[in-house]
């Protein structure tokens, strides 16, 4: 690591050219390929998936993604000639705009059945030629315009379907460039200079910027789900500005303590740049984690999330060093170069470094040298006066926060969950007033084989069904075999009398019959989904835990420590996933975020969330644990080690979280539904795992264990092999002379033995 930090800083003008390469190279062919995200659902091998591929194999040209146009009329019917001579005309246009594949309108034996039973609502299907991701925001916003141009007169219309929700949501990257805002004040107030605060921020871009268009390119070759490249920029920011962090503030701490520009990056570097790839190498393990379930819409955003993460460490441990060349000691802030200035021998000029990046200041007493003081230090002795009280009233927080997720439900979040002033909730609530509330979530039995005798009396059984509003054969072509029934249920998709219907219709209609029968839909192809991750969940976190362990045993030499991390990331999970079922699933504050009616959790949320916690958690864990191991180390005193740990540590691990935090919090508000789950539990999730664990119940913990922290078996001791997260720092080497032999130009710095010793403790 010292000799690659050494070369970028040395060759800084070659590592940044080489970056901007990386950058531009794939953007060129990127905007040439373009990307090809899905959003399949299905899972193989359940009864959904089974259905799917039949209907696939009647109707091979059944593309696109459909609109739906509602409308309601508040007296009359639809039927009037006034309501239809402004419906009508619309239709035609919108039929003819090109990219539009067709317009099955209410008005036609076609659609006659989009007409409700008191005459009041009816509805248009809008059939695009492409997929939603892929269709021409113009395109829809001109149907959008057209059908909205009939409004008036106690008419109301409305839309629905995910080219409507692609077309309305915020421009794509605003909830990154609010996440990216937010840091950046963080990083000032931490930093008070604008170019520190800025070293972050552009090692993040670059790795996230690449990441994102590698994994656009990949998705023209492999499935990748639409949220993926969401999720990877919201992890990438995350880790990539919270790795730069801890890097640039190592760097700071060793200019003002006297290093020369380049000794202090490369020093950065072989510390914290260290700790670096250990907690990226931890967040890739948890993001492989998602592996283990199966699930392929899951290993799209497993190649999304770890591309950015490993981008952003390069980033950080190989652009970053280029960066603090070009900067050199204009990474502090004026009043801290001042001082420097001030303490420098006669004749050295603290600024000059600025642009060799080869000088530093030297000083009798390291201007940056401190003592763990402040409110960082008062609390630490705190904790480890009253560890009973503060553990007690921590984990009583996170218990109670915890509590909601005995009611967990997940299943899949739809256009009802949108804020009630969208457009999609409003076309939502006009079907479901006008057709029933199950007309927004239909099933389907999809029969092989049948004759027309068959499958009509399959539909008969299925409409007795308790819970079947409708049951009828729909029109398929001929000559393919397969045979479709409609069913419209009783109940709302999210409901979970609709579930239960779903799992009454295979058992009670479909097993009796005899028939090659499966029951999907959309809402049936969530409930499997749902069911096959929650089977397959506590492989999932076994494994992503068990791996963690296994790292942090290498690293700390402990049984102690890798099992008190298991236990607070579970406690982290629970209470996070506690706050997200409040929140969406209760909706207790959901309408202040923008959040609509109360539902489900995702079903694929446990996973990614999951996933991304366990990593995140054991990058804190780390930073958090490895100063008080060397503590440990040189001392043998437990307490000593776990209050400077913490009095060190916790200033940096907070300004990390808070990074994290404003940057998950932005995709809150980023349209996407399930991005803003995502976006609302990693923030709570760190702030929890920040704010209480490590910085209350971890430290408190480890006061009560003792010396049982660092225990270790024998055996074990013998077989781990030696791995140092943070090596130790060298002393500051004496001033170098010229090839003359005089002293250099720029007085080159001794560390002062105070500050030495403030790092070796």
């Amino acid at each position: 690591m010292e000799s690659l930090a050494r070369w970028c800083y040395r060759h800084r003008l070659v590592v940044l050219v080489l970056w901007v390469v990386a950058l531009i190279g794939p953007g060129v062919l990127s905007s040439v390929k373009g990307s090809d995200y899905t959003n399949d659902f299905s899972l193989p091998d359940t009864d959904s998936r089974r259905g799917y591929d039949l209907l696939v194999s009647a109707f091979p040209d059944a593309s696109g993604d459909p609109t739906t146009i509602v409308w309601r009329t508040a007296d009359g019917s639809v039927r009037d000639p006034a309501v239809r001579g402004k419906l009508e005309p619309a239709l035609a246009e919108i039929a003819g705009m090109k990219g539009i594949g067709k317009v099955v309108s209410p008005y036609t034996p076609a659609g006659a059945n989009a007409i409700s039973s008191d005459g009041r609502s009816a509805y248009a299907t809008v059939v695009f030629k492409e997929r939603a991701e892929q269709v021409p925001k113009e395109l829809v916003e001109a149907v959008m315009d057209r059908a909205e141009d009939a409004r008036g007169d106690g008419l109301r219309v409305e839309l629905g379907g995910q080219p409507i929700v692609h077309a309305a949501g915020p421009p794509g990257g605003t909830a990154e460039l609010v996440g990216i805002v937010a840091a950046a004040i963080v990083l000032f107030l931490a930093f008070g200079s604008l170019f520190a605060m800025l070293l972050p921020l552009v090692t993040a871009l670059f790795g996230v910027g690449i990441g994102l268009i590698l994994t656009g390119l990949i998705s023209n070759g492999t499935d990748l789900a639409t949220v993926a490249p969401l999720i990877g920029s919201l992890v990438g920011l995350g880790v990539g500005i919270d790795y730069a962090l801890f890097i640039v503030t190592r760097h700071r701490r060793g200019l003002l303590n006297g290093r020369a520009p380049e000794e202090s990056a490369v020093t950065a570097l072989n510390t914290s740049g260290r700790a670096v790839l250990f907690a990226g190498a931890t967040v890739c393990i948890a993001l492989a984690g998602m592996l283990v379930t199966g699930i392929g819409f899951l290993n799209g955003i497993v190649i999304a999330a770890s591309l950015t993460v490993v981008l952003s460490v390069l980033a950080a441990v190989t652009l970053l060093p280029a960066l603090l060349g070009l900067l050199g000691i204009r990474v502090l802030s004026r009043k801290q170069r001042r001082a420097l200035r001030d303490t420098a021998p006669a004749g050295a000029d603290a600024d000059a470094g600025a642009d060799t990046g080869s000088a530093s200041v030297s000083t009798g007493a390291a201007v940056g040298d401190e003592a763990p003081s402040g409110a960082a230090a008062r609390w630490s002795a705190f904790v480890e006066r009253r560890p009973r009280a503060v553990g007690a009233v921590a984990l009583l927080v996170m218990t109670i926060l915890a509590l909601p997720v005995l009611s967990l439900r997940l299943g899949a979040t739809d256009h009802g969950n949108h804020h009630e002033s969208t457009t999609t909730r409003k076309a939502y609530d006009l079907l479901a007033d006008g057709f029933g509330p199950g007309f927004n979530g239909p099933l389907q039995i999809v029969v092989d084989g049948a004759s027309p005798a068959e499958v009509t009396a399959l539909a008969e059984r299925a409409k007795a069904m308790k819970g079947v509003v409708r049951a009828e054969v729909m029109p398929t072509p001929p000559g393919t075999g397969v045979s479709v029934i409609g069913i419209i249920p009783a109940t709302a998709p999210q409901d979970a009398a609709t579930y239960r219907l779903i799992d009454d219709l295979r058992s009670e209609v479909v097993a009796p019959s005899g028939q090659t029968a499966h029951v999907g839909g959309v809402t049936a192809v969530f409930k499997d989904f749902a069911e096959v991750t929650t089977d397959r969940l506590p492989y999932f976190i076994i494994t992503v835990v068990g791996l963690g362990c296994l790292l942090l045993l290498i690293a700390f030499r402990s049984l102690g420590v890798p099992l008190l991390a298991a236990v607070m990331n579970l406690i982290a999970a629970a209470a996070s996933f506690g706050v997200l079922v409040a929140i969406f699933q209760w909706g207790w504050g959901s309408e202040l975020i923008g959040f609509g009616k109360e539902g489900p959790i995702s079903a694929f949320l446990p996973a990614i969330m999951l996933s991304l916690l366990f990593g995140l958690s054991m990058d804190y864990q780390v930073f958090l644990v490895s100063r008080m191991h060397e503590e440990w180390v040189h001392t043998g005193d437990n307490a000593r080690a776990v209050r400077t740990g913490l009095a060190e540590t916790s200033r940096v691990i907070n300004s990390a979280a808070l990074i994290m935090i404003c940057v998950f919090a932005a995709f809150v508000f980023s349209g996407d539904t399930e991005a803003a789950m995502v976006g609302a539990g990693l923030a709570v999730a760190v702030a929890l795992d920040a704010f209480v664990l490590r910085t209350a119940l971890v430290p408190a913990a480890m006061h009560l264990l003792g010396r049982a922290n660092w225990w270790l078996p024998g055996f074990l001791d013998r077989i781990l092999p030696h791995f140092a997260v943070e090596p130790k720092e060298e002393p500051v080497p004496p001033a170098r002379l010229t090839a003359a032999g005089q002293p250099a130009r720029k007085a080159e710095a001794v560390e002062d033995m105070t500050a030495a010793g403030s790092e070796r403790r």
